[in-house]
């Protein structure tokens, strides 16, 4: 790949990148406002067969997964429109069993339940029992007799984490082979609203739990979904459950039941809060089951949206599920995650009437939105910034993979950009939309399309995963030089070797540094291989011969909005002069090449950051 100068002089013709603030140039609306397309805003009546295209069906791939191949876009505008949004939503029908399910590393010990919160809290526990997380402090008279505790205790921290990537880069990978996008593309909407992250939960077990239960409901009934989530293990940690008890009431669950999950700011009263707060008092979890503690519930009286009586969990749930801005906050949320931001006043309210009317039901809802015409209007097309998951599970899909690579590192493409999977940034979510995009998030996503076209040049290679922070890798040398422990966790110049060691309870810098070789020794790699394809082949099954229908062929493969005239022709002056030629010739190894630099192009252009 050409260096950074070379880079800009190449992309500048193509990359418009007008940043007002932090905010990406996003391309012109398809259609003027006196269009056919633009007529249909607000419009949820639904789109005719004579509408119905090869465009129209891309752009629902797009929004209601990650895109396609033009084989698989084809298939889907082939059929009629109402038996095309059909197979999107009843993805039932669609055999997914070729997918494998997560292959566990087996890091978890019985006796690691339940996870003490802190170092300290492991600390206090091995001394008042003599033992923690299933191991035990040394004899008295031992040097260091809660270091294997502490030990303990930061492998748990380390498993879990590398875990935890594991899962995160094995649910990418379902997303990039999945035959039932939808079902993906709700999964990933629902961990962003009822947001769990391992940096509190430190659990992958739960969190891997939490994921097979929203993709179970991704598209089922939300009480159902809701229901499902006010018990799940992973939020019950999140959000302190386990803390909220009779007299004592945690409000973080009851708040975020309100605000975030159901109902929205502005909707209900601090009185509201502190009420419902009570009525899920003793639920709490045993490890990854819920338990209901009857001892610590509160079952008095309550007064909760305007009604009074001894509410549980669940009457609450059904009060919320009752009032009519419960159904307008879903609804609406679902329209700005699958169609655009700022739906109208009225938009809103017939949504919201289809939600209720389906008691709940989430698949007439989304048929109804993806069925519209406005849906399909020129606001809505080619409009929406990618989330960086979207970005690169679009883009692996569109190259026709059958998995994710793992050259680049998904994980750490996807934290660089912003998103890193089962790592909300809070109990909010991803903010999305523009936030997506600054000057360095926008740089980024270039070295992003980079590594995957070019991997050869990523630093994926090898096990970066594997590598000691710098921090522990000087103490691992000091060790392998003979120092003792306390000579090789000290700061600086740790001085002689043969100083004794320190008389202290436990070292944390070692327990932290054993953590990680533990948790190396039993988290199971993962096996790097880059993206298998191969442009040119790509290129000439389509039928192009010459740079100019190559270059064709690669926008409409990977853009939703068409190229402005002078750019397309900057593509082709590209490929042509990269090749030598107008015609794209037998040299496979050259003109591999030089399809890949103008795809680079393509793909790091603003037109290929909306879909």
């Amino acid at each position: 790949m050409e260096s950074g100068d070379r880079y800009w002089r190449v992309c500048a013709p193509i990359i418009r990148t007008s940043l007002a603030g932090t905010l990406l140039w996003i391309p012109a609306l398809a259609g003027s406002e006196n269009s056919p397309a633009a007529s249909r805003v607000d419009d949820l009546t639904p789109i005719s067969q004579a509408d119905w295209s090869y465009d129209l069906a891309g752009h629902l791939l797009e929004r209601a997964g990650f895109g396609g191949t033009p084989q698989e876009i084809q298939a889907l505008s082939d059929l009629p429109v109402a038996n095309a949004i059909d197979r999107v939503v009843n993805y039932e029908a669609i055999d997914a069993s070729a997918l494998q399910d997560f292959d566990e590393s087996d890091v978890w010990d019985p006796d690691m339940d339940p996870f003490p919160p802190s170092r300290a809290e492991a600390v206090r526990i091995a001394r008042a029992k003599g033992h923690a997380m299933g191991v035990g402090v040394l004899p008295q008279g031992s040097t260091r007799r809660l270091q294997p505790v502490v030990d303990m205790f930061f492998y748990g921290l380390r498993a879990n984490a590398l875990e935890t990537r594991r899962v995160a880069l094995w649910w990418a990978d379902r997303m990039v082979a999945t035959p039932r996008p939808l079902e993906e593309k709700m999964t990933l909407f629902w961990h962003g609203h009822f947001a769990t992250s391992e940096t509190k939960v430190r659990d992958y077990r739960k969190l891997l739990r939490q994921n097979r239960t929203l993709r179970e409901h991704a598209t089922g009934n939300f009480r159902d979904l809701l229901m499902a989530v006010m018990r799940d293990p992973a939020m019950l940690v999140y959000l302190d459950n386990g803390q909220n008890i009779k007299d004592h009431p945690n409000e973080n669950f009851g708040r975020e039941l309100l605000e975030l999950f159901t109902m929205g700011v502005g909707n209900y009263t601090e009185r509201d809060i502190r009420e419902a707060s009570r009525a899920f008092t003793g639920w709490t979890n045993d490890a990854l089951e819920f338990r209901f503690d009857r001892d610590k519930h509160d079952d008095g009286t309550k007064e909760f949206l305007g009604q009074r009586g001894a509410f549980d969990g669940a009457d609450i749930l059904d009060i919320i599920l009752a009032q009519p801005v419960t159904a307008e906050f879903i609804s609406s949320k679902l329209y700005r995650f699958f169609v655009r931001e700022g739906p109208s006043a009225i938009t809103k309210t017939r949504l919201a009437r289809v939600f209720r009317e389906a008691d709940y039901e989430l698949k007439p809802l989304l048929r109804a939105i993806f069925l519209s015409r406005d849906f399909y209007s020129a606001p809505s097309v080619a409009t929406q910034i990618k989330s960086p998951v979207q970005l690169l599970v679009s883009t692996y899909r569109k190259l026709g993979l059958s998995g994710a690579p793992t050259i680049p590192d998904f994980n750490a493409q996807t934290r660089r950009l912003g998103q890193a999977l089962l790592y909300p940034p809070n109990v909010a979510g991803w903010s999305g939309g523009r936030t997506w995009i600054t000057p360095a998030t926008l740089l980024e996503r270039g070295n992003s399309m980079r590594d995957v076209l070019f991997p050869q040049d990523s630093e994926s290679f090898g096990h970066p995963e594997r590598r000691l922070p710098s921090i522990y890798g000087r103490v691992a040398q000091r060790l392998a030089q003979g120092m003792n422990i306390t000579n090789a966790t000290r700061s600086g110049d740790s001085g002689s070797s043969m100083l004794a060691d320190a008389d202290e309870e436990y070292n944390t810098r070692y327990g932290g540094y054993r953590g990680y070789v533990l948790a190396y020794e039993r988290v199971k790699l993962v096996p790097r291989h880059s993206a298998d394809f191969e442009l040119a082949t790509i290129v000439r099954e389509s039928g192009a011969a010459t740079a100019s229908e190559a270059v064709d062929h690669l926008v409409k493969r990977f853009l939703r909005t068409p190229l402005a005239a002078t750019d397309r022709q900057e593509l082709v002056d590209l490929l042509t002069e990269q090749i030598g030629s107008r015609a794209l010739g037998d040299a496979r190894a050259e003109l591999e090449a030089a399809l890949r630099s103008v795809l680079y192009v393509v793909l790091c252009s603003p037109e290929y950051q909306v879909g």
